[in-house]
């Protein structure tokens, strides 16, 4: 049986991040961490099979629910500053180093894709790095939101609320039926207590902004990364990973599309090729030198 620890930490402003982490099998030591970073809406508990399976392959793993979600405090969906999801990440991956050093891998889903690729390209930014800004060996995106498109929810959070009422609440408009073509995932989604529709326009500039900065600075990318996303996404559109993926060195970023999948590619029917694939490309990560810094 794979054993679970919660975790927990106080952010800036006071709030309970709740995580869980899953130590590996066995007495032997962990290749590494991987920090899983959850989407919108959701919880780290809709990943615990993608955990498990990582934590047989010899990984440890730490996952938490990003604020306003989850059992995290702070309203649904709402942030205070506009960088608080980075700064959160900050805080989880000091708590990793401090607790585990060794190598860390970003795995970030969707919302949490684009957070986790927003983390890395912080350190690419001139003339200084922000302050959330923290070294990680590599990361792996699951259909993130680089281009998360603008439905007409979203386009009245930005044109209108976010001038008013940044902080507002209101249903985010996605399509639950995108989620994945297995019918009983999207019913357990949609009967998921922890799950919520709330958006803020707070929120929404966030996403637009950060995905403009991560395809801005593709280019430039250094830290080794796969992309896995799915061609049929109704939620995200595939083209912002398909030009990140473009955009970027292929020395350094691996891609690859599933072109009948829709946009979680871990709950989907094909879900044990995408994790194929994903145990396959960590087997090849060489952590010779791993960016192991001391927490700020």
């Amino acid at each position: 049986m794979v054993e679970v620890v919660d975790k927990s930490l106080e952010t800036y402003d006071k709030l309970a991040l709740r995580g869980r982490e899953w130590p590996p099998l066995g007495s032997g030591e962990a290749r590494g961490t991987i920090v899983v970073v959850h989407g919108l809406g959701e919880h780290i508990g809709r990943h615990a099979h993608v955990a498990e399976f990582l934590v047989a392959r010899g990984w440890r793993v730490v996952a938490y629910d990003q604020r306003g979600h989850g059992r995290s405090g702070g309203e649904r969906g709402r942030l205070h500053g506009a960088d608080d999801l980075l700064v959160d990440l900050a805080l989880v991956v000091d708590s990793v180093r401090a607790e585990h050093p060794g190598p860390l891998v970003l795995l970030g889903h969707s919302l949490g894709g684009l957070v986790a690729a927003r983390f890395v390209a912080g350190a690419l930014q001139a003339p200084v790095a922000p302050a959330w800004s923290r070294p990680v060996d590599a990361l792996v995106m699951s259909s993130p939101a680089l281009d998360a498109g603008m439905n007409a929810v979203q386009k009245v959070l930005l044109a209108v609320l976010g001038r008013i009422a940044p902080d507002l609440g209101v249903g985010n408009g996605l399509d639950r039926q995108g989620i994945s073509r297995d019918a009983a995932v999207v019913a357990a989604y949609e009967a998921d207590p922890l799950v919520h529709d709330r958006v803020t326009p707070r929120l929404a500039r966030f996403v637009a902004d950060a995905g403009a900065i991560v395809a801005s600075l593709a280019p430039r990318w250094t830290v080794s990364t796969l992309l896995l996303y799915a061609g049929q996404d109704r939620l995200v559109a595939p083209a912002g990973s398909a030009a990140f993926a473009a955009a970027a060195p292929k020395s350094v970023v691996t891609a690859q599309a599933f072109a009948p999948l829709f946009h979680e590619i871990f709950n989907e029917p094909e879900q044990a090729e995408v994790l194929s694939v994903l145990g396959a490309w960590l087997d090849t990560l060489s952590f010779s030198h791993f960016s192991l810094r001391s927490p700020r």
